[in-house]
């Protein structure tokens, strides 16, 4: 009896807990509603999507983080989410407004990073050319500690330079986009960044 009232205290909890997150979240969402839309002058309009999706995801974090709950998810849901995210950002890379020219090679480190942070440019193109760089691909070395039992760091290095490579050389070869050295390691810091946080997602994010 009594772990049964538990369970539904439980779900009772965490109702309450996505009910404030999703308020939270959409507060946040719409007052800076406006630099979104900015965004969508220089990239595709799933930006609006994927904006979204991680305020939400942020914000139900950090409600169940404070109030110390708990979202059990099994792993074929974690593949499914990864998978989805995954088209996500892939159509943000790929999918431009007309009008933009992505001829130029970089291969000085530092050197476009440099450039953004010297002013010179749109302070929106700035925030998403060094932030989202490494910010959108924070939930990659995540993936890679949850599926991994024995996670390798030499491993994820190996893949995530071949994976982002590939999608550097696609987006130059198909105009979509620069190839830039610094964007491979800002990405390759995302990802690492993921790999480094595991800890503390693991208290929230449990695989069942």
């Amino acid at each position: 009896m009594d772990t049964i009232l538990e369970m539904m205290e439980y779900g009772g909890n965490m109702k309450r807990n996505i009910k404030l997150s999703f308020l939270y979240s959409q507060i946040v969402f719409f007052i800076l509603l406006p630099v979104w839309i900015e965004l969508t002058k220089y990239l595709h309009p799933i930006v609006i999507g994927v904006v979204w999706f991680s305020i939400y995801f942020l914000v139900l974090f950090g409600v169940l983080w404070v109030k110390k709950g708990k979202i059990q998810l099994s792993e074929h849901i974690l593949h499914v989410f990864t998978f989805l995210y995954s088209i996500g950002l892939l159509i943000l890379l790929f999918f431009r407004p007309k009008g933009q020219s992505y001829e130029s090679i970089n291969l000085i480190p530092f050197d476009t990073i440099y450039f953004y942070l010297s002013g010179n440019v749109n302070y929106l193109i700035a925030l998403y050319n060094l932030g989202a760089n490494i910010g959108l691909f924070i939930p990659f070395g995540l993936y890679y500690r949850y599926i991994k039992k024995t996670p390798s760091m030499k491993q994820m290095l190996i893949i995530t330079i071949y994976s982002i490579s590939t999608i550097e050389g696609l987006q130059f070869i198909t105009k979509r986009g620069t190839l830039d050295i610094d964007d491979l390691m800002l990405n390759v810091l995302g990802v690492y960044l993921g790999y480094f946080i595991y800890p503390f997602f693991q208290k929230v994010l449990v695989m069942k």
